[in-house]
Formats: structure tokens, C-alpha cells, sequence
């Protein structure tokens, strides 16, 4: 008895004895119902988003009387009229497309070499510097890179100091569009690369090596073989960084000083500095509707890329 026992170990009795119990608990007939209760979670965040937004299109289309500040009782399209219309939100709307626009082609090409060298290198100490080096700043919040890029480049920070160690005068690094954009680059670089990781992964080093033997050099491989194998990752890289750029807040806040907002600013502004909720909800409801046409557009041009979620690529 005791060498049964022995020839029976104790991790597997316990997983046996947890089986009964789960039996007991959830019994066969009711195993068919375990996939839809396992996608409760998501129906739940999924319904509780469908009713901010509705909450949020229900203030949208109140306008607020700036005497009692109260807010209308009937709807109106007068906040979506006001967005559309005063050169505020639309110079602000075009800040925000455009950077967006520019973060993305910027961090795809510093994001591809990266990424391209941290799968194909064949030094583990390599491989494993940079896989810290790309995790590292997730440990930080982007309020505080934000803060960090303000003491290395502020007028008495670390750079123009260096600078008028060598006789430059200081130079305005902050405060402008070209910080706020670096900073978006700097944010976004570790998205991009691990959505283009996983892309390099998938393409065999073979092919590379056989148009090598072909006669192609490194320039007709990675034009011919390597990109156009990694274009799902850019189409997926390109939708995460393009989202999150055009809906950043704290890196406009901080290095554009105030005076290069973003969309998500105004509606911060609208919410909480004016107090005109109406007119903050319909900007909220133009960021969602720009950020849904983008990335539609995106994929009815190009494809899901490694969003597709296990589809094939065409």
C-alpha cells in the first residue's frame, strides 16, 4: 500500500481531488455554458464603455447657459457646431492629426532597426541588454519621462549646460512643438517595437539567407524579403502608436508648456477649468470618431496586420 503511494505522487491525488471538486461544483451539463461565461468579463467592460459613451452623447447635446450655468433640458447641436466651427478646436484638431501622423512615421523607422536587431542577434548579453533596455520604461509613468525630459532639456537643464560649456548660448528646447513630439517618439518606441517583434519572429532567417545565396544583397533582401514579410507588424505597430499619439495627454501638457495642446487638453479644459461638460463630451466624441475613421482606414487599406488576431494575412 505505501508503495502505491509512492508511485502515485502527491501533486497528482491533489489535482484529482480538485477535479472532483470542480465536478461537483460545475457539473457536466452546464460545461457548454463555460466559454460564454469566460467572455463575461469582456461583455461587461464592453457594456460599460457603450454606456459612458452614450452618457457622454447624451451631454453633447446640451448646451450650457453661461448666466446660471446650468445645462439645457432640450438637445441641440450647438457644441458640435462650436467644434467645427471656432479656429480654436480645429487649429487644435490639426495639431493633434499631424503629430500623430508624424510620431508614427518617425517611431516606425527607430522602432524597426530595434526590433530587427534584438530577434536576429546572435548575443544572448545583446539580446537580453536590450530586452531590459525596452521594458525598463514601462516601470515609469509617463508623467514622470515627461518631467525627466524637462530637466535634461529645460534652460538650466542638463543640456544647455553642457552647450555653455562650450561657448553656446541656451537654446529653447522645451515649451515648442518639436519637444512635445519628441517625447511622443520617446513614449512610443517600446510600443512599436513589441508589435513589430513578434513580426520579425515569423520570418525565417532561411529566406533571407537564400536570397543571399540568390546574388541579392542586404539592400534587395530587406526591400524584397524582409519588409514586406513585416508588414503586418507595421500595420499593427502603426495603429497603436497612431491611437495613442492622437490621444495623448501629458506629453502636450508638459514639454508644450500649454501652448501646444491636443485634443484630449481641450477636453481636459472643457471639464474641468470652464466647466462646460456639454462641449467637452462633443470633443471626446470627435477624438473617438477621428481615432475610429483612422484606424478604419487603415484597415480597409492595409489589412489587420498582427491585430487580425490569428486570421490569415492576406
Amino acid at each position: 500500500m505505501r508503495a502505491a503511494r509512492t508511485a502515485y505522487p502527491l501533486k497528482w491525488r491533489i489535482m484529482d481531488a480538485l477535479e472532483g471538486v470542480a465536478a461537483a461544483i460545475w457539473p457536466a451539463r452546464f460545461r457548454r455554458a463555460t466559454p460564454y461565461l469566460m467572455l463575461l468579463p469582456a461583455v461587461l467592460l464592453v457594456g460599460l464603455l457603450v454606456l459612458g459613451l452614450i452618457q457622454i452623447a447624451d451631454a453633447s447635446l446640451r448646451t450650457l447657459d453661461t448666466t446660471t450655468f446650468q445645462f439645457s433640458d432640450d438637445y441641440s447641436i450647438a457644441n458640435f457646431r462650436r467644434a467645427l466651427t471656432e479656429p480654436l478646436f480645429l487649429v487644435v484638431a490639426q495639431r493633434s492629426l499631424i503629430a500623430a501622423l508624424i510620431v508614427t512615421a518617425v517611431t516606425l523607422v527607430f522602432a524597426f532597426p530595434y526590433a530587427y536587431l534584438m530577434v536576429r542577434t546572435r548575443s544572448p548579453g545583446l539580446r537580453k541588454f536590450l530586452l531590459i533596455a525596452l521594458f525598463l520604461p514601462f516601470f515609469i509613468g509617463q508623467v514622470v519621462r515627461a518631467y525627466g525630459w524637462l530637466i535634461i532639456l529645460g534652460n538650466q537643464g542638463m543640456v544647455n549646460e553642457a552647450l555653455g560649456l562650450v561657448g553656446v548660448a541656451p537654446m529653447r528646447l522645451i515649451y515648442n512643438y518639436p519637444a512635445v513630439l519628441f517625447g511622443l517618439v520617446q513614449y512610443m518606441l517600446p510600443f512599436a517595437v513589441l508589435m513589430l517583434a513578434p513580426a520579425l519572429t515569423a520570418i525565417p532567417e532561411e529566406l533571407e539567407a537564400a536570397a543571399g545565396s540568390l546574388g541579392a544583397n542586404w539592400v534587395r533582401t530587406f526591400i524584397h524579403v524582409v519588409l514586406p514579410l513585416a508588414r503586418p507588424g507595421f500595420i499593427g505597430a502603426g495603429v497603436v502608436v497612431l491611437t495613442l499619439s492622437l490621444t495623448d495627454f501629458a506629453v502636450p501638457a508638459i514639454l508644450g508648456g500649454g501652448s501646444h495642446d491636443f485634443i484630449a487638453n481641450a477636453i481636459y479644459d472643457q471639464f474641468f477649468r470652464t466647466s462646460d461638460q456639454g462641449l467637452g463630451a462633443t470633443l471626446a466624441l470627435m477624438l473617438v470618431a477621428l481615432g475610429s475613421i483612422l484606424v478604419g482606414l487603415v484597415f480597409a487599406l492595409f489589412g489587420a496586420g498582427t491585430l487580425a488576431m490569428g486570421r490569415s494575412r492576406a
